[in-house]
């Protein structure tokens, strides 16, 4: 495939404690929560989704934040509250988003509606990933792992996940139909290999990281919540929020051995402090 460009957003930003992004082996829930850490030891890091022009459609990668959490452009704890559907939620991600940084309003900036979105390509369905499903709504399709709805309704996970977010939302669920990945399980977007959605579990059982390839084999990976920033796989830091940390390391493994790779143009995370807006053409 050739023409391929990748847009890197940022639509807001999250404050967190700092365990949540770096905790590392020994952190928990608890600790990654920043229910009982100093408010002035929290991050601040941005929240990316991508847009992938491919000669076969358009395609993006998560949503960030909705507008009605930040409805003035600022911090807003009772809008955020009424956006997430949860205090909890509140209490562990702080978030923000300036004027004309939504998906949508960014789009829009370019000359594109979501009805023109072939896809939304949900790597999971935490809250700073999906919170703005309802600004594209109109895209043609929004897929979602059938893992990661499973996940995302267990009793267990209550807290973690709100359904308001894709209520009313006609998401489709796919099942892998490939073997890519650190444990074998992938979705071939377009069935030649241009686009792969590849299972990482650990941090959510059903999230993906996208493998964007050209017909030279080069390829940009965006690895999502796998980890949070460049550091993560350099150091293997893992992050502190884990469905499985077993299977959390594990994926990360691969995110750095797929990093390393010499055919690797760019290999992002979605909180990564370091990374810019840009494009990237492969």
């Amino acid at each position: 495939m050739s023409n391929i460009k990748i847009h890197v957003f940022h639509t807001g930003e999250v404050c967190v404690a700092p365990d949540l992004p770096f905790g590392g082996d020994n952190s928990n829930a608890i600790k990654a929560s920043g229910v009982f850490g100093k408010k002035e030891d929290r991050l601040w890091l941005p929240v990316s989704a991508y847009l992938i022009e491919h000669p076969k459609g358009k395609f993006l990668v998560d949503t960030g934040w909705a507008r009605e959490m930040s409805p003035n452009g600022e911090f807003d704890k009772k809008a955020q509250i009424k956006s997430l559907g949860s205090v909890m939620l509140y209490e562990v991600n702080q978030g923000r988003i300036a004027p004309g940084k939504c998906i949508d309003e960014q789009l829009a900036a370019m000359g594109i509606k979501d009805s023109d979105l072939d896809a939304v390509l949900l790597t999971h369905l935490d809250c700073d990933h999906a919170n703005g499903l309802p600004q594209v709504k109109g895209a043609k399709k929004l897929l979602v792992a059938a893992d990661e709805v499973k996940f995302a309704t267990k009793l267990t996970n209550r807290v973690r996940y709100y359904k308001k977010w894709w209520k009313d939302i006609p998401l489709t669920e796919f099942d892998w139909n490939d073997n890519q990945g650190p444990v074998g399980k992938s979705y071939d977007l377009l069935g030649d290999g241009s686009i792969e959605l590849i299972n990482i579990p650990g941090h959510a059982d059903g999230l993906f990281a996208v493998k964007v390839k050209n017909d030279e084999g080069k390829f940009v990976l965006l690895f999502s919540d796998g980890g949070y920033a460049r550091k993560s796989w350099e150091q293997m830091i893992t992050s502190g929020i884990a469905a499985d940390k077993a299977l959390q390391k594990q994926s990360l493994q691969w995110i750095r051995e797929q990093s390393l790779d010499p055919d690797c143009v760019e290999s992002l995370a979605n909180h990564d402090p370091d990374i810019q807006p840009h494009v990237i053409e492969l």
